[in-house]
């Protein structure tokens, strides 16, 4: 006889997502490529960029980020890796 016992399976949390308003909308401001603090807010500790559902931002203001980060990167304003010490 088979036992009636629920999948042995763990349950996977998701992540926690940033509800709100977007940041540069809610400052009435764009994602500007020289502002690298700022830009600095939406990347990672090892220098990737966060998602929008992690960072908050609307869609349109997460694909000028990309963008702007990217240039900032390419510029030298933000590192493209960040190395562990």
């Amino acid at each position: 006889m088979k036992d009636n016992k629920k999948n042995s399976k763990t349950k996977r949390t998701r992540k926690p997502e940033i509800k709100g308003e977007c940041f540069y909308c809610k400052e009435k401001k764009e994602p500007n490529f020289l502002e690298s603090d700022t830009l600095a807010k939406f990347t990672s500790e090892r220098g990737k960029i966060l998602p929008r559902s992690r960072s908050g931002l609307c869609s349109k203001h997460q694909r000028k980020l990309t963008s702007e980060i990217k240039r900032a990167r390419y510029l030298a304003l933000l590192p493209f890796i960040v190395t562990p010490e």
